[in-house]
């Protein structure tokens, strides 16, 4: 079987992270450990997208798949079976409009991203409608892999037997996930890399670690903390 990248794909790998051709030449020869990645966030398709974050493992000295530090998981809890009224959130030092008592996580979210440090994409909120089930606020965007400050809350909440609202964090933001040499950011996958069947051979590839990306356009995201530390040579527009 041929190992090598399939070129048949490279016609639907989105190179439009690479902000510029500076670095292209200078890309740095390394061997990807394909078993390390998983198909379902990193190569759906059959193939590792350009563009994708990479570690070094340190017992092997090949790449695998960066891993990101955890974001940061709030949970926004109604008790006391309230029948109406309303909560806001606070968000360092930022106050949310009056929320119903019975809001969808749609309703949450919207509210959360009308603040003026929460941009869209900053938050992802699940769970509800309250006061039956909690809303889960999962940090990301900017505050990806961040420990960011817990939410308090406040509610003019009616009916019920002593309705409150109360916020917990349920999973801090900013531990690493890996602790093999992955947690920490060398580059990015310059050219798309197939990922052979069996998941046995090791694969060539090309780290891009010189020149200038759009962040937005990774088909991964990264972290500040990551972000910062190649500062000189990575350039994240």
């Amino acid at each position: 079987m041929d190992y090598s990248l399939k070129t048949e794909r490279y016609g639907v790998d989105d190179q439009s992270w690479l902000a510029s051709r500076h670095g292209v030449g200078n890309g740095q020869s390394i061997t990807l450990d394909v078993s390390a990645f998983t198909k379902s966030v990193h190569y759906p398709d059959g193939y590792v997208r350009s563009g994708t974050p990479l570690g070094r493992i340190t017992a092997t000295g090949k790449y695998g798949p960066y891993a990101i530090p955890t974001s940061e998981v709030q949970t926004v809890t109604i008790t006391g079976s309230p029948t109406g009224g309303t909560f806001t959130l606070t968000f360092s030092g930022q106050t949310t409009a009056a929320i119903a008592y019975n809001a969808t996580a749609a309703v949450v979210q919207a509210a959360l991203e009308a603040l003026s440090n929460v941009d869209p994409g900053d938050v992802a909120v699940a769970g509800g409608p309250g006061p039956g089930a909690p809303w889960t606020v999962t940090f990301a965007g900017q505050y990806r892999g961040e420990n960011v400050t817990q939410m308090t809350a406040s509610s003019s909440l009616t009916g019920g037997s002593s309705p409150a609202i109360a916020v917990t964090t349920g999973t801090g933001g900013g531990s690493a996930t890996g602790s093999d040499g992955t947690e920490a950011f060398a580059g990015l996958l310059q050219y798309p890399v197939s990922v052979p069947d069996d998941l046995t051979h090791d694969v060539a590839a090309v780290l891009f670690w010189h020149g200038r990306v759009v962040e937005s356009k990774l088909p991964v995201p990264v972290d500040d903390a990551a972000i910062a530390s190649v500062a000189g040579r990575i350039v994240f527009s």
